[in-house]
C-alpha cells in the first residue's frame, strides 16, 4: 500500500491511521482515537523509519507501559560482532523494546543493517560515535557537512530513532569552565561535540544545521533523541546549571521539530539523588512540553560499580513513576567494561523490575495482572504456575533446584512451618503437621 504520509505525526496529525499505531493502539489497550491526540500533541512517539520492515512497534510515553532500550555495540578492545548478535536476540528475547548500537570500531554499517533487517525492536544510533569510524580521520579534520552525512547514512539504513547532541553550544564551552563540575561532560557523544568545538573553533554542527537534519529525519521517518550532553555524571553536578540550561535550549530544538511534523524523545539524567528526582522529571514535562522524556538511570549513587544496574533500578523506578516513558539499561560492567552476556540479562532484568513497578505505581491498564496471577499461584503453591509469572523463570527455578525441599508443598527456608502451607490448611479444617 502506498504511504501517504511522512512521518507518524505527521499522519496523526492528518487522522490517518497507521498500521503502527493499530498495534500500538491494541499492546496498550488505549483507542486509536487517543493514542493519535497524544502523537499529534508529541506526548508519545512511535519511532519506525520506513525502512525497518521487520520491526515490530513499540509506543514510548509517559501514559504508556514504560519501555526499555538496551545499550550495545563492539569497542576497540571487545570487537565480535557474533557475541554483540547474541546479545541482540537475548535482549529482544528477555522483552527489550529497543536496541541502541553503539559500536565505537571496525566497519560498523553491516551490522547495523543486519540489526535493521533481522530484529524486530527498535533500532537506535548515536551517529556522532560512527563519523570519526565511518571516515577514518581525526575528529577536527571532519566537517559540519561529514557528520550530517552519517545521520542521513544511518537513517537510509532504517535507524529508527538517532541520539544527536544537539544542545550544547559554545556557550557550553565557557559554562563548563566556569561551573566546575565535578564530573566536567560523561557524555561521549557530547564529549566529542564538545572537543570538536574547542579544536576547531565552530558551532556545534548539530545545532547549526538543525533544519537539515529534521529534513533527513522527516525523510526517513526517524525519531530524534535530543542528547542530554550535560548530563550529570555523579551526584555532585545533578540539575546544575549546566544541565538545565541544555534542557531549555532541548526543549526549544523540540518545538521546532514538532513543526516539521518530527517525533521527539528527550534524554535526561545521570546521576540524581532520589529527593531531586521528581523534580527533574516536572522540569522536564514543562520545559519540553510533554515530550517523552528518556533516561539513563537514573543512578542514586555513586559507590556501586559492580552494581550499578541496582542503583539504576532503583532510581528508574522513581523516574518512570513520576513521568519518565523510556528507560535506558544500566549493567553491573557500568564505568568498567563492555557489557558480557551475563551483564546485560542482569541489566534487563533490573530495567524491567523497576518499569514494571513503575507503571503498576501509574495504573497502566493491566499492568498489575500478572501480580495478582502470581500471588494466586504462590497462595496454592503452584510452582509451575509461578514460573509462568516470573519475570526470569530460568532462574527462579534454578534457585528452588539448588535448594529442593524434603516435601514440595514447601521451600527449603521454611519446611514445614512455611505460613501459606498452614493456612491453607488451617482454612480447609487439616490436621496442621509441623513436626
Amino acid at each position: 500500500m502506498e504511504r501517504n504520509y511522512t512521518t507518524q505525526m505527521d499522519a496523526a496529525r492528518r487522522g490517518i491511521v497507521t498500521p503502527e499505531m493499530e498495534t500500538v493502539a491494541e499492546k496498550e489497550q488505549m483507542p486509536l482515537e487517543k493514542l493519535m491526540e497524544l502523537m499529534s500533541a508529541g506526548k508519545v512517539v512511535i519511532p519506525a523509519n520506513k525502512n525497518h520492515k521487520c520491526l515490530n512497534p513499540e509506543g514510548i510515553g509517559s501514559m504508556l507501559r514504560t519501555k526499555i532500550n538496551v545499550n550495545l555495540g563492539v569497542s576497540r578492545d571487545c570487537k565480535d560482532y557474533d557475541i554483540e548478535m547474541q546479545k541482540v536476540l537475548s535482549a529482544v528475547n528477555m522483552g527489550a523494546e529497543a536496541i541502541m548500537d553503539l559500536s565505537s570500531h571496525g566497519n560498523t554499517s553491516p551490522f547495523r543493517c543486519k540489526l535493521t533487517q533481522e530484529c524486530p525492536a527498535m533500532i537506535g544510533t548515536v551517529p556522532v560515535y560512527d563519523s570519526v569510524i565511518h571516515y577514518q580521520r581525526d575528529l577536527d579534520t571532519l566537517s559540519a557537512q561529514d557528520f550530517i552525512d552519517v545521520v542521513r547514512l544511518h537513517a537510509q539504513e532504517g535507524v529508527d530513532f538517532v541520539t544527536l547532541h544537539c544542545g550544547i553550544t559554545r556557550k557550553t564551552i565557557d559554562q563548563i569552565r566556569t561551573h566546575k563540575r565535578k564530573m566536567n561532560i560523561v557524555s561521549r557523544g557530547g564529549s566529542l561535540v564538545f572537543a570538536w568545538m574547542c579544536m576547531t573553533g565552530n558551532e556545534n554542527p548539530f545545532y547549526e544545521y538543525y533544519d537539515d537534519i529534521l529534513e533527513i529525519c522527516r525523510e526517513y521517518d526517524v525519531t530524534i533523541s535530543l542528547g542530554d550532553a550535560c548530563r550529570p555524571g555523579c551526584l555532585a553536578d545533578a540539575t546544575d546549571v549546566c544541565q538545565i540550561e541544555e534542557l531549555v535550549r532541548l526543549g526549544e530544538l523540540t518545538k521546532r521539530a514538532w513543526e516539521k511534523d518530527v517525533q521527539v524523545m528527550v534524554e535526561g539524567p545521570g546521576h540524581v539523588p532520589m529527593d531531586q528526582i521528581a523534580a527533574n522529571m516536572k522540569v522536564q514535562q514543562t520545559i519540553c512540553m510533554g515530550a517523552p522524556f528518556y533516561v539513563l538511570g537514573p543512578l542514586v549513587t555513586d559507590i556501586a560499580p559492580g552494581y550499578d544496574h541496582i542503583t539504576s533500578a532503583i532510581g528508574g523506578a522513581i523516574a518512570a513513576m513520576n513521568g519518565a516513558a523510556f528507560l535506558c539499561y544500566v549493567t553491573p560492567a557500568e564505568h568498567l567494561a563492555l557489557p558480557n552476556v551475563d551483564d546485560v540479562k542482569q541489566g534487563i532484568i533490573a530495567s524491567k523490575i523497576a518499569a514494571h513497578a513503575a507503571d503498576i505505581a501509574k495504573g497502566i491498564p493491566g499492568a498489575r495482572d500478572i501480580d495478582d496471577q502470581m500471588a494466586d499461584a504462590r497462595r496454592r503453591l503452584d510452582w509451575e504456575g509461578q514460573w509462568e509469572c516470573a519475570i526470569d523463570p530460568e532462574t527462579a527455578k534454578a534457585i528452588r533446584a539448588d535448594r529442593s525441599p524434603e516435601h514440595d508443598d514447601s521451600c527449603s527456608m521454611c519446611g514445614k512451618f512455611c505460613a501459606v502451607r498452614s493456612m491453607n490448611k488451617a482454612l480447609n479444617g487439616e490436621h496442621i503437621d509441623i513436626l
